[in-house]
């Protein structure tokens, strides 16, 4: 790395821009690592505390130099790791078909602050959001916190210390929820995101492409109404055609499954995931009316 690129990396990563006098050693590594030079001690560092391979982060960040840097650097660590600039696409993908298992946010988007981002994301759910931002005063991180991030980091960082946060955070929301996120449990099915494989009473249920999409999509809040606009707009993006595709789709995957009732239509709205069916309302055998797995 040249001491033009790190001098570049310096100003993006300080706060508004100011370089330190003289940058650490550790300051200096971090920016070596996300520029691509990997480094002994940082293998290391993974070796001893792995975190899931594959976890998906999505960086929130309207800087393009940071923003690259750190998907690299994360992808370099073994996560899957994926960017926005603005608010409101972080708002779409955590609300999507693939939401991620942690966001890294910055405050200062184009489009809305960050902290408002922060209080919506976890009025929709338990994503896990860590803050990552030149905003050091402690009125700021008393907000972020307050509206419900999980941890606070203030530029410049060290990439091992962004990590291990993410190590941290990652522990503390596999404790709280008591499974991997990536299982999706309601009743007698199952739906795991990672491999995108769907079993009802443990029997391998083979579908689509698109029909995994719609069911996970579903799957993300179990009954609750999700109309077809939203459905339309988070599984098949933009489309044109008829609605009616919709309708056949549904179908196909309430015969798949063998359990018609665990997709209720809310007629003149949309559709949801409904309960698990009542004994006796289904003569196929096997308990269906066993509750989630995990509670």
């Amino acid at each position: 790395m040249t001491e033009s690129e790190l001098a570049t990396a310096e100003s993006r990563w300080h706060p508004r821009g100011r370089r330190p006098d003289a940058p650490g050693a550790a300051y200096c590594h971090a920016m070596a690592t996300l520029a691509g030079n990997g480094s002994r001690a940082h293998a290391s560092d993974l070796q001893r505390y792995p975190d899931p391979a594959g976890a998906r982060v999505l960086v929130v960040e309207d800087d393009d130099g940071l923003g690259t840097q750190l998907v690299r650097g994360l992808d370099r660590a073994g996560y899957t790791a994926d960017r926005v600039r603005t608010g409101e696409a972080a708002l779409a993908r955590v609300e999507g078909v693939s939401p991620p298992d942690l966001v890294l946010l910055d405050l200062g988007l184009p489009d809305i602050d960050g902290a408002e981002v922060c209080r919506r994301i976890r009025e929709r759910g338990d994503t896990p959001v860590i803050v990552v931002t030149a905003r050091g005063d402690e009125a700021d991180r008393v907000e972020a916190l307050d509206l419900g991030s999980d941890d606070y980091l203030v530029k410049p960082f060290g990439f091992a210390e962004l990590l291990a946060r993410i190590r941290a955070v990652r522990r503390r929301a596999a404790r709280a929820t008591g499974e991997s996120s990536d299982v999706v449990r309601h009743g007698p099915l199952v739906l795991d995101r990672r491999s995108r494989r769907i079993s009802v009473d443990g029997r391998p249920v083979q579908v689509t492409a698109r029909e995994y999409d719609l069911l996970a999509f579903l799957a993300r809040d179990p009954g609750r109404v999700r109309t077809r606009r939203e459905i339309f707009t988070a599984v098949w993006g933009d489309w044109f055609g008829s609605s009616k595709v919709l309708d056949v789709h549904i179908g196909a995957i309430r015969r798949k499954l063998g359990i018609p009732e665990l997709i209720e239509t809310v007629y003149g709205v949309g559709f949801r995931l409904g309960g698990p069916p009542t004994p006796g309302a289904d003569p196929t055998p096997g308990d269906r009316s066993a509750p989630p797995l995990g509670r």
